[in-house]
C-alpha cells in the first residue's frame, strides 16, 4: 500500500516501525544521522571510478586527487565514529543504519585496494565477515549475467587483476 523507494527514506520508514535501526544513544543517533546523509548524498567518485563488483579485483589505473579525498573523508568518519563511540561498529556495539549505508564501501574497498587507516580496515573487514555480507558477496559472484556499461567503466578505470564471478 506504500512505496518507499530511496534508501534513506527506506531507513527512516523502518526505524518508524523497528528499534535498533539507529543507535539508541541520542548523540551516536545524531551523528549516525548526519554520517548516513553524507554517504547518501556524496562521494560522487568512489562511486564513479571505484563501482561496484564484488567478484572482480581492480588495480586503479590512478588515484586521482578527488578520489583520495573522499577516501580521506571516509577514514575520517570511520575513525571518527569507531573512536567516539567505542565500536565495533560506526556508532557503538550494535550495526545500525549508518554501518548498512557503508557496506558497499566495503566490497569497494576489498575490490579496489583503496588506502585507508589500520582502524578503518579492520572495519571493513568486520563488514566483510557479517553473514549478510558474505550472503551479499556469494550472491554477487553468482550472478549469472555481467553487464557490459559496468565492464567499460572498469576498463576506462583500471585493470582487473582477478576475476571470482560466474563465467556464462
Amino acid at each position: 500500500e506504500i512505496t518507499v523507494w530511496d534508501s534513506l527514506g527506506i531507513v527512516e520508514y523502518l526505524a518508524e516501525k523497528h528499534e535498533g535501526v539507529w543507535p539508541n544513544d541520542g548523540v551516536a543517533r545524531a551523528w549516525a544521522r548526519c554520517t548516513t546523509a553524507e554517504m547518501h548524498s556524496g562521494f560522487s567518485n568512489i562511486r564513479t571510478i571505484c563501482g561496484m563488483n564484488c567478484g572482480v579485483r581492480v588495480k586503479l589505473n590512478e588515484k586521482p586527487q578527488a578520489l583520495l579525498k573522499e577516501l580521506s573523508r571516509l577514514d575520517e568518519l570511520w575513525t571518527e565514529g569507531l573512536e567516539r563511540f567505542g565500536g565495533p561498529f560506526l556508532a557503538g556495539e550494535q550495526f545500525t543504519a549508518v554501518d548498512a549505508f557503508y557496506a558497499p564501501i566495503a566490497f569497494r574497498a576489498q575490490s579496489y585496494d583503496l588506502p585507508f587507516s589500520d582502524d578503518s580496515k579492520a572495519y571493513v573487514q568486520r563488514l566483510l565477515q557479517l553473514p549478510a555480507m558474505q550472503d551479499w558477496y556469494h550472491a554477487g559472484v553468482n550472478e549469472p549475467w555481467i553487464d557490459p556499461a559496468h565492464e567499460e567503466d572498469i576498463a576506462r578505470f583500471g585493470e582487473i587483476t582477478t576475476d571470482v564471478r560466474q563465467k556464462v
